[in-house]
């Protein structure tokens, strides 16, 4: 499973990628105002520091700006994907943008009937939104199966199941075991997932022990390399 990073935080992205596990990084319009920032500027700095896909959303709703606009974000750099909603034109703008082999990731999906869509136009990446389905009382991983299941059907589907809206680790670990390509995470839940008290409890246990020992690894490297010499 590869895990990119939702956020248009340069801090956050570069901490994040310097640990070796985020593959690529999403934005969307509301991420992108956040930062305060050139919307062009911030994913050229994003494209620089993550070398994987790096979703960048149009603004516009019909086919023939969004296009416009896809043509202006593309150009920033090689790795950028655009990101269209899954909408009639946004689906258009899906299939022209992938015969021009251009990376496209399908958003604001709620439906594996909507994903059949996507699957259809081409898109490299479709992003189903399970926190929000959650919201509503429904269990948005049944979502994820269900789309992993469909797309498993078709050796000619090759959209991969970027699982969007992810609210802790638990929506992790279901969209692992429901077979999903990709989670987009949060800063704050990526590193939640690093988190356990009996980790914590054993590290503070086995430093205890080591420093009951008044022994040091560094000073005794350098004692070592003394006597050699």
């Amino acid at each position: 499973m590869k895990f990119f990073v939702d956020t248009a935080d340069l801090a956050e992205i570069r901490d994040l990628a310097d640990s070796g596990l985020v593959d690529g990084v999403t934005t969307n319009p509301s991420l992108i105002a956040k930062s305060g920032r050139n919307m062009l500027d911030v994913i050229a700095e994003i494209c620089d520091v993550v070398p994987g896909p790096v979703s960048a959303e149009v603004t516009a709703t019909d086919f023939e700006t969004m296009m416009a606009e896809a043509d202006v974000l593309s150009a920033i750099a090689k790795n950028v994907t655009i990101k269209v909603p899954l909408t009639p034109a946004g689906l258009k703008t899906c299939k022209a943008l992938r015969e021009r082999d251009i990376m496209v990731n399908v958003t604001l999906c709620f439906s594996a009937a909507q994903a059949v869509l996507a699957a259809k136009a081409g898109a490299s990446f479709i992003s189903p939104f399970v926190g929000r389905l959650d919201d509503m009382g429904l269990r948005g991983i049944d979502l994820i199966e269900d789309i992993v299941e469909i797309y498993a059907q078709y050796d000619n589907f090759e959209t991969e199941v970027l699982v969007a809206s992810i609210r802790g680790p638990a929506h992790v670990v279901e969209s692992a075991m429901a077979g999903a390509h990709v989670v987009t995470l949060p800063p704050n839940v990526l590193r939640q997932l690093y988190k356990h008290p009996l980790t914590d409890n054993g590290l503070a246990a086995f430093l205890k022990d080591w420093e009951a020992t008044g022994q040091s690894i560094l000073e005794q490297a350098n004692d070592r390399k003394n006597a050699a010499e």
